[in-house]
Protein backbone atom coordinates (compact mmCIF):
# COMPACT_ATOMS: atom_id res chain seq x y z
CA UNK A 1 0.00 0.00 0.00
CA UNK A 2 1.27 3.49 -0.88
CA UNK A 3 2.18 6.04 1.75
CA UNK A 4 -0.78 8.19 0.65
CA UNK A 5 -3.19 5.35 1.43
CA UNK A 6 -1.48 4.78 4.79
CA UNK A 7 -1.81 8.49 5.54
CA UNK A 8 -5.56 8.39 4.87
CA UNK A 9 -6.17 5.13 6.74
CA UNK A 10 -4.41 6.46 9.84
CA UNK A 11 -5.80 9.99 9.59
CA UNK A 12 -7.30 10.04 13.12
CA UNK A 13 -4.01 8.77 14.56
CA UNK A 14 -2.01 11.27 12.50
CA UNK A 15 -4.15 14.15 13.77
CA UNK A 16 -3.48 13.02 17.34
CA UNK A 17 0.22 12.70 16.53
CA UNK A 18 0.19 16.23 15.09
CA UNK A 19 -1.33 17.41 18.36
CA UNK A 20 1.41 15.66 20.35
CA UNK A 21 4.10 17.32 18.23
CA UNK A 22 2.47 20.76 18.48
CA UNK A 23 2.07 20.46 22.25
CA UNK A 24 5.73 19.47 22.57
CA UNK A 25 6.79 22.50 20.50
CA UNK A 26 4.57 24.76 22.61
CA UNK A 27 6.19 23.45 25.80
CA UNK A 28 9.79 23.85 24.66
CA UNK A 29 9.30 27.25 22.98
CA UNK A 30 10.68 30.22 24.96
CA UNK A 31 7.31 31.97 24.67
CA UNK A 32 3.89 30.32 24.60
CA UNK A 33 2.49 30.94 21.14
CA UNK A 34 -0.70 28.84 21.38
CA UNK A 35 -3.07 27.46 23.99
CA UNK A 36 -2.49 23.73 24.70
CA UNK A 37 -6.14 23.35 25.64
CA UNK A 38 -7.35 24.84 22.36
CA UNK A 39 -4.87 22.81 20.30
CA UNK A 40 -5.93 19.60 22.05
CA UNK A 41 -9.66 20.26 21.76
CA UNK A 42 -9.45 21.16 18.06
CA UNK A 43 -7.29 18.20 17.04
CA UNK A 44 -9.21 15.61 19.11
CA UNK A 45 -12.47 16.92 17.64
CA UNK A 46 -10.94 16.85 14.15
CA UNK A 47 -9.77 13.25 14.67
CA UNK A 48 -13.27 12.25 15.83
CA UNK A 49 -14.86 13.97 12.84
CA UNK A 50 -12.38 12.35 10.42
CA UNK A 51 -13.09 8.88 11.85
CA UNK A 52 -16.86 9.46 11.68
CA UNK A 53 -16.79 10.69 8.07
CA UNK A 54 -14.55 7.81 6.98
CA UNK A 55 -16.90 5.34 8.68
CA UNK A 56 -19.96 6.85 6.98
CA UNK A 57 -18.13 6.65 3.64
CA UNK A 58 -17.53 2.93 4.20
CA UNK A 59 -13.75 3.32 4.08
CA UNK A 60 -11.68 0.17 4.67
CA UNK A 61 -7.95 -0.40 4.28
CA UNK A 62 -5.02 -2.37 5.69
CA UNK A 63 -1.97 -0.08 5.54
CA UNK A 64 0.08 -2.59 7.56
CA UNK A 65 -1.36 -5.96 6.62
CA UNK A 66 -1.59 -8.36 9.53
CA UNK A 67 -0.90 -5.64 12.09
CA UNK A 68 -3.14 -2.63 11.51
CA UNK A 69 -6.34 -2.19 9.51
CA UNK A 70 -9.42 0.00 9.47
CA UNK A 71 -13.02 -0.80 8.63
CA UNK A 72 -16.22 1.24 8.97
CA UNK A 73 -16.82 -0.57 12.27
CA UNK A 74 -13.43 0.23 13.79
CA UNK A 75 -13.63 3.82 12.55
CA UNK A 76 -17.03 4.22 14.20
CA UNK A 77 -15.59 2.93 17.49
CA UNK A 78 -12.70 5.40 17.18
CA UNK A 79 -15.09 8.26 16.45
CA UNK A 80 -17.09 7.51 19.60
CA UNK A 81 -14.04 7.22 21.86
CA UNK A 82 -12.45 10.39 20.42
CA UNK A 83 -15.73 12.30 20.72
CA UNK A 84 -16.05 11.27 24.38
CA UNK A 85 -12.58 12.74 25.00
CA UNK A 86 -13.56 16.27 23.89
CA UNK A 87 -15.58 17.00 27.07
CA UNK A 88 -12.67 15.65 29.13
CA UNK A 89 -10.36 18.20 27.47
CA UNK A 90 -12.80 21.01 28.28
CA UNK A 91 -13.17 19.81 31.88
CA UNK A 92 -9.39 20.01 32.30
CA UNK A 93 -9.44 23.80 32.06
CA UNK A 94 -10.51 24.17 35.70
CA UNK A 95 -7.89 21.78 37.10
CA UNK A 96 -4.97 22.18 34.69
CA UNK A 97 -5.58 25.43 32.81
CA UNK A 98 -3.04 25.61 29.99
CA UNK A 99 -0.61 23.12 31.52
CA UNK A 100 0.71 21.44 28.40
CA UNK A 101 1.91 18.34 30.30
CA UNK A 102 -1.64 17.17 30.95
CA UNK A 103 -2.77 17.51 27.33
CA UNK A 104 0.44 15.90 26.05
CA UNK A 105 -0.10 12.85 28.24
CA UNK A 106 -3.80 12.73 27.40
CA UNK A 107 -3.24 12.72 23.63
CA UNK A 108 -0.47 10.13 23.99
CA UNK A 109 -2.84 7.82 25.86
CA UNK A 110 -5.58 8.49 23.33
CA UNK A 111 -3.21 7.54 20.52
CA UNK A 112 -2.79 4.16 22.21
CA UNK A 113 -6.58 3.72 22.43
CA UNK A 114 -6.84 4.38 18.69
CA UNK A 115 -4.18 1.77 17.94
CA UNK A 116 -6.03 -0.76 20.10
CA UNK A 117 -9.17 -0.47 18.01
CA UNK A 118 -7.34 -1.23 14.74
CA UNK A 119 -4.96 -3.92 15.97
CA UNK A 120 -4.72 -7.09 13.88
CA UNK A 121 -1.86 -8.70 15.78
CA UNK A 122 -0.89 -9.14 19.40
CA UNK A 123 2.16 -6.94 18.79
CA UNK A 124 0.00 -3.96 17.82
CA UNK A 125 -2.48 -4.77 20.58
CA UNK A 126 0.30 -4.79 23.17
CA UNK A 127 1.71 -1.53 21.83
CA UNK A 128 -1.74 0.07 22.02
CA UNK A 129 -2.36 -1.17 25.57
CA UNK A 130 0.94 0.20 26.83
CA UNK A 131 0.63 3.54 25.03
CA UNK A 132 -2.86 3.85 26.51
CA UNK A 133 -1.85 2.92 30.06
CA UNK A 134 1.59 4.44 30.72
CA UNK A 135 0.56 8.11 30.42
CA UNK A 136 -2.42 7.52 32.74
CA UNK A 137 -0.12 6.42 35.57
CA UNK A 138 1.48 9.85 35.35
CA UNK A 139 -1.87 11.60 34.96
CA UNK A 140 -3.06 10.25 38.32
CA UNK A 141 -0.05 11.94 39.92
CA UNK A 142 -0.06 15.13 37.85
CA UNK A 143 -2.46 17.21 39.94
CA UNK A 144 -1.20 15.71 43.24
CA UNK A 145 -3.84 17.43 45.34
CA UNK A 146 -3.96 14.66 47.92
CA UNK A 147 -1.23 12.85 49.88
CA UNK A 148 -2.65 9.49 48.76
CA UNK A 149 -2.16 10.31 45.05
CA UNK A 150 1.34 8.79 45.02
CA UNK A 151 0.11 5.56 46.64
CA UNK A 152 -2.83 5.31 44.22
CA UNK A 153 -0.58 5.86 41.19
CA UNK A 154 1.88 3.24 42.47
CA UNK A 155 -0.92 0.70 43.01
CA UNK A 156 -2.26 1.41 39.53
CA UNK A 157 1.25 1.03 38.07
CA UNK A 158 1.91 -2.29 39.83
CA UNK A 159 -1.43 -3.84 38.92
CA UNK A 160 -1.18 -2.42 35.40
CA UNK A 161 2.22 -4.10 35.11
CA UNK A 162 0.64 -7.33 36.33
CA UNK A 163 -1.98 -7.06 33.60
CA UNK A 164 0.76 -6.50 31.03
CA UNK A 165 2.74 -9.53 32.21
CA UNK A 166 -0.42 -11.67 32.18
CA UNK A 167 -1.26 -10.50 28.67
CA UNK A 168 2.26 -11.21 27.38
CA UNK A 169 2.27 -14.66 28.95
CA UNK A 170 -1.08 -15.45 27.29
CA UNK A 171 0.10 -14.13 23.92
CA UNK A 172 3.30 -16.20 24.22
CA UNK A 173 1.33 -19.38 24.93
CA UNK A 174 -0.98 -18.63 22.03
CA UNK A 175 2.00 -18.11 19.76
CA UNK A 176 3.41 -21.42 20.98
CA UNK A 177 0.20 -23.27 20.14
CA UNK A 178 -0.53 -21.58 16.80
CA UNK A 179 2.82 -20.32 15.51
CA UNK A 180 1.40 -16.84 14.73
CA UNK A 181 0.62 -13.61 16.56
CA UNK A 182 -2.40 -12.78 14.41
CA UNK A 183 -5.39 -11.65 16.44
CA UNK A 184 -7.63 -14.07 14.57
CA UNK A 185 -5.98 -17.00 16.38
CA UNK A 186 -7.64 -15.91 19.62
CA UNK A 187 -11.14 -16.45 18.20
CA UNK A 188 -10.11 -19.94 17.06
CA UNK A 189 -8.59 -20.73 20.44
CA UNK A 190 -11.88 -19.90 22.21
CA UNK A 191 -13.32 -23.22 21.06
CA UNK A 192 -10.07 -25.22 20.87
CA UNK A 193 -9.47 -28.36 22.93
CA UNK A 194 -5.73 -27.69 23.18
CA UNK A 195 -4.75 -27.08 26.83
CA UNK A 196 -2.07 -24.59 25.79
CA UNK A 197 -4.53 -22.56 23.74
CA UNK A 198 -7.13 -22.61 26.54
CA UNK A 199 -4.56 -21.43 29.09
CA UNK A 200 -3.57 -18.61 26.72
CA UNK A 201 -7.19 -17.52 26.29
CA UNK A 202 -7.80 -17.49 30.05
CA UNK A 203 -4.67 -15.40 30.71
CA UNK A 204 -5.53 -12.86 28.03
CA UNK A 205 -9.12 -12.54 29.25
CA UNK A 206 -7.91 -12.06 32.83
CA UNK A 207 -5.54 -9.30 31.70
CA UNK A 208 -8.49 -7.49 30.12
CA UNK A 209 -10.50 -8.03 33.31
CA UNK A 210 -7.70 -6.34 35.24
CA UNK A 211 -7.58 -3.41 32.82
CA UNK A 212 -11.37 -2.96 33.10
CA UNK A 213 -11.37 -3.42 36.92
CA UNK A 214 -13.50 -6.55 37.11
CA UNK A 215 -13.68 -8.22 40.55
CA UNK A 216 -11.33 -9.53 41.97
CA UNK A 217 -8.91 -7.49 39.84
CA UNK A 218 -10.53 -4.17 40.76
CA UNK A 219 -8.58 -2.95 43.77
CA UNK A 220 -6.65 -0.26 41.87
CA UNK A 221 -9.76 1.53 40.60
CA UNK A 222 -11.29 3.07 43.79
CA UNK A 223 -7.94 4.50 44.96
CA UNK A 224 -6.93 5.77 41.52
CA UNK A 225 -10.33 7.33 40.80
CA UNK A 226 -10.46 9.05 44.19
CA UNK A 227 -6.88 10.32 44.17
CA UNK A 228 -6.93 11.67 40.61
CA UNK A 229 -8.39 15.02 39.61
CA UNK A 230 -11.89 15.26 38.08
CA UNK A 231 -10.83 15.22 34.38
CA UNK A 232 -8.40 12.33 34.92
CA UNK A 233 -11.04 10.32 36.78
CA UNK A 234 -13.50 11.05 33.97
CA UNK A 235 -10.95 9.92 31.38
CA UNK A 236 -10.21 6.67 33.22
CA UNK A 237 -13.87 5.90 33.89
CA UNK A 238 -15.03 6.59 30.34
CA UNK A 239 -12.31 6.52 27.68
CA UNK A 240 -9.96 3.91 29.15
CA UNK A 241 -12.84 1.57 29.94
CA UNK A 242 -14.31 2.12 26.46
CA UNK A 243 -10.96 1.40 24.81
CA UNK A 244 -10.45 -1.82 26.77
CA UNK A 245 -13.96 -3.16 26.12
CA UNK A 246 -13.98 -2.26 22.43
CA UNK A 247 -10.56 -3.88 22.03
CA UNK A 248 -11.94 -7.00 23.74
CA UNK A 249 -14.83 -7.04 21.25
CA UNK A 250 -12.32 -6.88 18.39
CA UNK A 251 -10.34 -9.70 20.00
CA UNK A 252 -13.30 -12.05 20.46
CA UNK A 253 -15.07 -11.03 17.26
CA UNK A 254 -18.05 -13.20 16.37
CA UNK A 255 -16.52 -16.44 17.59
CA UNK A 256 -18.74 -18.86 19.53
CA UNK A 257 -17.79 -19.47 23.15
CA UNK A 258 -17.11 -22.83 24.78
CA UNK A 259 -18.91 -23.65 28.03
CA UNK A 260 -15.73 -22.92 30.01
CA UNK A 261 -15.37 -19.48 28.43
CA UNK A 262 -19.07 -18.76 29.02
CA UNK A 263 -18.63 -19.45 32.73
CA UNK A 264 -15.51 -17.28 32.89
CA UNK A 265 -17.22 -14.41 31.05
CA UNK A 266 -20.33 -14.68 33.23
CA UNK A 267 -19.33 -15.58 36.79
CA UNK A 268 -16.63 -12.94 37.39
CA UNK A 269 -18.66 -10.14 35.72
CA UNK A 270 -21.69 -11.23 37.79
CA UNK A 271 -19.63 -11.01 40.98
CA UNK A 272 -18.39 -7.63 39.75
CA UNK A 273 -21.97 -6.40 39.29
CA UNK A 274 -23.02 -7.47 42.78
CA UNK A 275 -19.86 -6.42 44.61
CA UNK A 276 -19.56 -3.08 42.80
CA UNK A 277 -23.16 -2.12 43.57
CA UNK A 278 -23.04 -3.29 47.20
CA UNK A 279 -19.75 -1.53 47.96
CA UNK A 280 -20.83 1.69 46.26
CA UNK A 281 -23.62 2.00 48.85
CA UNK A 282 -21.06 2.59 51.61
CA UNK A 283 -19.08 5.34 49.91
CA UNK A 284 -19.10 8.97 50.99
CA UNK A 285 -16.73 10.04 48.18
CA UNK A 286 -18.37 10.76 44.84
CA UNK A 287 -15.36 9.62 42.81
CA UNK A 288 -14.97 6.45 44.87
CA UNK A 289 -18.67 5.75 44.39
CA UNK A 290 -18.25 6.19 40.63
CA UNK A 291 -15.28 3.80 40.79
CA UNK A 292 -17.39 1.03 42.30
CA UNK A 293 -20.19 1.93 39.90
CA UNK A 294 -17.73 1.50 37.00
CA UNK A 295 -16.74 -1.90 38.41
CA UNK A 296 -20.39 -2.94 38.23
CA UNK A 297 -20.76 -1.49 34.74
CA UNK A 298 -17.69 -3.42 33.59
CA UNK A 299 -19.63 -6.51 34.59
CA UNK A 300 -22.60 -5.47 32.46
CA UNK A 301 -20.30 -4.80 29.52
CA UNK A 302 -18.60 -8.19 29.71
CA UNK A 303 -22.05 -9.77 29.89
CA UNK A 304 -22.48 -8.57 26.30
CA UNK A 305 -19.97 -11.23 25.21
CA UNK A 306 -22.47 -13.93 26.15
CA UNK A 307 -24.74 -12.75 23.33
CA UNK A 308 -24.56 -13.94 19.75
CA UNK A 309 -21.43 -12.90 17.87
CA UNK A 310 -23.17 -10.43 15.55
CA UNK A 311 -24.82 -8.59 18.46
CA UNK A 312 -21.74 -8.07 20.67
CA UNK A 313 -20.38 -5.00 18.95
CA UNK A 314 -23.72 -3.18 18.84
CA UNK A 315 -24.49 -3.91 22.50
CA UNK A 316 -21.03 -2.85 23.73
CA UNK A 317 -20.82 0.30 21.61
CA UNK A 318 -24.29 1.52 22.62
CA UNK A 319 -23.55 0.79 26.28
CA UNK A 320 -20.16 2.53 26.11
CA UNK A 321 -21.80 5.56 24.49
CA UNK A 322 -24.66 5.80 27.00
CA UNK A 323 -22.43 5.11 30.00
CA UNK A 324 -19.71 7.51 28.84
CA UNK A 325 -22.03 10.42 28.06
CA UNK A 326 -23.82 10.16 31.40
CA UNK A 327 -20.64 9.86 33.46
CA UNK A 328 -19.13 12.88 31.73
CA UNK A 329 -22.38 14.82 32.25
CA UNK A 330 -22.17 14.12 35.99
CA UNK A 331 -18.50 15.12 36.24
CA UNK A 332 -19.07 18.29 34.21
CA UNK A 333 -21.93 19.34 36.49
CA UNK A 334 -20.18 18.83 39.84
CA UNK A 335 -20.04 22.07 41.88
CA UNK A 336 -16.60 23.61 42.15
CA UNK A 337 -14.61 24.01 45.36
CA UNK A 338 -11.07 25.07 46.24
CA UNK A 339 -10.81 22.04 48.54
CA UNK A 340 -10.60 18.85 46.47
CA UNK A 341 -11.59 16.64 49.41
CA UNK A 342 -14.66 18.76 50.13
CA UNK A 343 -15.64 18.85 46.46
CA UNK A 344 -15.46 15.07 46.26
CA UNK A 345 -17.60 14.45 49.34
CA UNK A 346 -21.27 13.63 48.76
CA UNK A 347 -22.19 16.22 51.40
CA UNK A 348 -21.01 18.85 48.91
CA UNK A 349 -24.08 17.95 46.82
CA UNK A 350 -26.57 18.66 49.62
CA UNK A 351 -29.19 21.14 48.51
CA UNK A 352 -27.50 21.70 45.15
CA UNK A 353 -30.90 22.20 43.51
CA UNK A 354 -31.38 25.37 45.58
CA UNK A 355 -27.93 26.68 44.67
CA UNK A 356 -27.61 25.55 41.03
CA UNK A 357 -30.78 23.93 39.60
CA UNK A 358 -29.25 23.17 36.19
CA UNK A 359 -26.27 21.31 37.66
CA UNK A 360 -28.53 19.35 40.02
CA UNK A 361 -30.83 18.33 37.17
CA UNK A 362 -27.90 17.19 35.03
CA UNK A 363 -26.35 15.11 37.82
CA UNK A 364 -29.79 13.69 38.65
CA UNK A 365 -30.35 12.74 35.02
CA UNK A 366 -26.95 11.05 34.89
CA UNK A 367 -27.58 9.07 38.09
CA UNK A 368 -31.00 7.87 36.92
CA UNK A 369 -29.55 6.77 33.59
CA UNK A 370 -26.67 4.90 35.24
CA UNK A 371 -29.24 3.21 37.48
CA UNK A 372 -31.09 2.04 34.35
CA UNK A 373 -34.30 4.00 34.85
CA UNK A 374 -36.41 4.31 31.65
CA UNK A 375 -36.60 6.12 29.29
CA UNK A 376 -33.00 7.24 29.77
CA UNK A 377 -30.26 5.63 27.63
CA UNK A 378 -28.84 3.59 30.50
CA UNK A 379 -32.06 1.57 30.56
CA UNK A 380 -31.89 0.91 26.80
CA UNK A 381 -28.23 -0.12 27.08
CA UNK A 382 -28.91 -2.64 29.84
CA UNK A 383 -32.03 -3.90 28.08
CA UNK A 384 -30.03 -4.50 24.90
CA UNK A 385 -27.37 -6.51 26.74
CA UNK A 386 -29.75 -8.67 28.77
CA UNK A 387 -32.01 -9.24 25.75
CA UNK A 388 -29.03 -10.60 23.82
CA UNK A 389 -27.95 -12.79 26.74
CA UNK A 390 -31.45 -14.32 26.97
CA UNK A 391 -31.60 -14.75 23.19
CA UNK A 392 -28.31 -16.68 23.36
CA UNK A 393 -29.92 -19.11 25.83
CA UNK A 394 -28.26 -17.98 29.08
CA UNK A 395 -31.48 -17.06 30.89
CA UNK A 396 -30.18 -17.87 34.39
CA UNK A 397 -27.17 -15.58 34.00
CA UNK A 398 -29.46 -12.84 32.64
CA UNK A 399 -31.83 -13.13 35.63
CA UNK A 400 -28.96 -13.08 38.14
CA UNK A 401 -27.44 -10.07 36.37
CA UNK A 402 -30.77 -8.22 36.46
CA UNK A 403 -31.18 -8.93 40.17
CA UNK A 404 -27.65 -7.66 40.77
CA UNK A 405 -28.38 -4.50 38.76
CA UNK A 406 -31.28 -3.61 41.07
CA UNK A 407 -28.80 -3.27 43.94
CA UNK A 408 -27.32 -0.24 42.21
CA UNK A 409 -30.53 1.74 42.34
CA UNK A 410 -30.05 2.53 46.04
CA UNK A 411 -26.83 4.53 45.87
CA UNK A 412 -27.86 6.39 42.71
CA UNK A 413 -31.11 7.43 44.40
CA UNK A 414 -29.11 8.48 47.45
CA UNK A 415 -27.35 11.04 45.27
CA UNK A 416 -30.78 12.24 44.09
CA UNK A 417 -31.77 12.63 47.73
CA UNK A 418 -28.70 14.76 48.41
CA UNK A 419 -29.43 16.93 45.39
CA UNK A 420 -33.14 17.58 45.82
CA UNK A 421 -34.33 16.44 49.25
CA UNK A 422 -31.54 17.58 51.56
CA UNK A 423 -30.62 21.03 52.77
CA UNK A 424 -27.23 22.51 53.44
CA UNK A 425 -26.22 25.06 56.01
CA UNK A 426 -25.89 28.50 54.37
CA UNK A 427 -22.28 29.38 53.52
CA UNK A 428 -20.50 32.32 51.99
CA UNK A 429 -19.33 30.09 49.14
CA UNK A 430 -20.73 31.31 45.83
CA UNK A 431 -21.74 29.09 42.96
CA UNK A 432 -19.07 29.51 40.31
CA UNK A 433 -20.11 28.75 36.76
CA UNK A 434 -17.17 27.65 34.65
CA UNK A 435 -17.73 28.11 30.94
CA UNK A 436 -15.54 25.18 29.94
CA UNK A 437 -17.37 22.80 32.29
CA UNK A 438 -20.71 24.17 31.11
CA UNK A 439 -19.64 23.60 27.50
CA UNK A 440 -18.61 20.04 28.36
CA UNK A 441 -21.99 19.50 30.00
CA UNK A 442 -23.87 20.77 26.94
CA UNK A 443 -21.74 18.56 24.66
CA UNK A 444 -22.85 15.57 26.76
CA UNK A 445 -26.48 16.67 27.16
CA UNK A 446 -27.17 16.77 23.41
CA UNK A 447 -26.23 13.12 22.72
CA UNK A 448 -27.92 12.11 25.99
CA UNK A 449 -31.21 13.52 24.72
CA UNK A 450 -30.73 11.89 21.30
CA UNK A 451 -29.99 8.52 22.91
CA UNK A 452 -33.08 8.85 25.11
CA UNK A 453 -35.51 9.92 22.38
CA UNK A 454 -34.15 8.01 19.36
CA UNK A 455 -32.39 4.88 20.72
CA UNK A 456 -33.58 2.74 17.81
CA UNK A 457 -32.15 5.18 15.27
CA UNK A 458 -28.77 5.20 17.05
CA UNK A 459 -28.72 1.39 17.28
CA UNK A 460 -29.47 1.22 13.57
CA UNK A 461 -26.37 3.28 12.83
CA UNK A 462 -24.07 0.95 14.77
Amino acid sequence: MSWQAALIAMLPEHLLLAGIVLLTLIEIAPRRWASPLAVSAVLVAAAALAAALMSLAGYAAAPFAGHFSVTPTTLLAKAIVLALTVPVVLLARDDFGDDGQFYLLLLSSLYGVSLLLSADSFLTLFLGLELMSLPVYALVLLAFRRPESAEAALKYLILGGTATATFLMGASLLFGSSGTLALSTFAKALSANDVLAQAAVVLIILSFFLKAAVVPFHTWAPDAYEAASIPVTAYMAVVIKAGVLLAAVRLVGQAPLSSTMVDLLAILPLISIVWGNLTAMRQSSFRRMIAYSSIAHAGYLYYAFLGAGDTRFTAVVFYVLAYGVMNLLAFASLPRSADDNARDHLDHLRGLYQRDPFAALMIGMAMLSLAGIPPLPGFVAKFLIFKNVIAAGYTLYAVLGLVGSYLGIYFYLRVIQYLFMSTREPTAEAVITQRAALGAGVLCLIPAVVLSVFPGWVIGLL
